[in-house]
């Protein structure tokens, strides 16, 4: 967790932010390259969430383990918690596991992260404190040969408070093209986070994707940063002033 006592009304997840993996599985029998391919994280979060944070003094809660040990964005029940293949490398050390084994990854990294959203979410309650939670996250610029035109994201399911505002936001950005529930979209079957964290408690919410390639480094992630802290903030006041 970084900045755990921040001031801000947002709470921002990344669930995705990092590749470790136990050192009881190893790479699961993936080559190293692969790890540092999108199948494992999402390439640039972890610098732009931590940026971001600082910048709006916003409470931080980050997945540092791989994807490819346990999808912490996806219900448990999911084919893609636990995959046996991610787009087309296939993933042998997680082919074939019992139920048991399963439980184990989920108790020691699922569970755990989880927990520790929820509970942060408690203490703001307990506090009286508001809460916008936003979820970070980052796509591949091509996804199996076709190219992506987006910049950047905002996808929901059911609430579209936040990301309507975020979308014309985002929107009044010269030379941007942001995706409007694209090149995903959140559902109760594909998503864990937003729908327990955030439509559960009747939060404003929002995902927020942004192609790796403008955040692979630190100046683009650091851009991006920025452009967040500007807009959120905007995005929000408009919803607690109810207009």
């Amino acid at each position: 967790m970084q900045n755990a006592r921040g001031a801000s009304p947002f709470l921002l997840v990344a669930d995705h932010a990092g590749v470790a993996s136990p050192h009881a599985l190893g790479r699961l029998g993936v080559a190293a390259s692969e790890w540092q391919r999108h199948i494992a994280w999402d390439i640039g979060i972890a610098g732009l969430a931590r940026m971001l944070s600082d910048a709006l003094h916003a409470t931080l809660i980050r997945q540092n383990y791989s994807r490819l040990v346990i999808d912490c964005n996806r219900p448990l029940d999911a084919a893609s918690s636990i995959p046996e293949i991610s787009e087309l490398t296939p993933i042998p050390g997680n082919v074939g596991l019992s139920d048991a084994e399963k439980e184990t990854r989920a108790k020691a990294i699922f569970w755990p992260y989880h927990q520790c959203i929820e509970a942060e979410l408690a203490r703001r309650r307990q506090a009286g404190r508001p809460t916008a939670l936003i979820a970070l996250h980052s796509f591949t610029p091509v996804f199996k040969g076709q190219a992506r035109p987006w910049h950047a994201a905002l996808l929901y399911n059911r609430d579209r408070r936040l990301p309507d505002r975020l979308l014309a936001l985002l929107g009044e950005e010269r030379g941007l093209v942001v995706g409007d529930n694209e090149p995903y979209f959140v559902s109760d079957g594909t998503d864990y986070t937003i729908p327990v964290h955030g439509e559960r408690h009747s939060l404003p919410h929002a995902l927020i994707e942004i192609r790796q390639d403008l955040i692979a480094d630190e100046r683009g992630q650091q851009h991006w940063a920025e452009r967040l802290a500007r807009l959120l903030p905007r995005a929000y006041q408009h919803l607690s002033e109810g207009r």
